[in-house]
């Protein structure tokens, strides 16, 4: 069973990759960044043992993600009682996401994307 459609974005957003729409038009879409059509090719042709992994992937990094913005519900407490907030636990939570986010570009073979940071992703005209 091939990936759904809401996997195939929630791939695209964790590997760094902008949102490509719903059609080719316009110039900021797949057609023009060589490494986006990869991720797309990759994607759609995962064999069923990769789209499990994939599948793993996805739901370690949604729940990580989710993750970041409950840690800001303890942005206000520095210490209770013998409890002392960790005060980089937002900073650790994203990290720990672009490092999963990393990992997935890997396992699909694309650097990671723009919103990642340190990408080779180079336009084509």
């Amino acid at each position: 069973m091939a990936l759904s459609d809401p996997e195939k974005t929630d791939a695209r957003r964790y590997c760094g990759y902008p949102a490509h729409g719903a059609g080719a038009a316009g110039f900021q879409n797949w057609r023009f960044y060589q490494v986006y059509g990869l991720l797309e090719f990759r994607l759609n042709n995962l064999s069923a043992a990769e789209e499990a992994v994939a599948r793993r992937y996805l739901a370690a990094i949604t729940n990580m993600e989710l993750a970041v913005p409950r840690s800001a519900e303890n942005l206000d407490t520095d210490q209770a009682a013998v409890w002392t907030h960790n005060k980089t636990e937002a900073q650790d939570r994203s990290r720990l996401l672009d490092d999963w986010s990393r990992r997935l570009c890997g396992f699909l073979g694309v650097p990671p994307g723009p919103a990642l940071g340190r990408s080779s992703v180079t336009l084509t005209v």
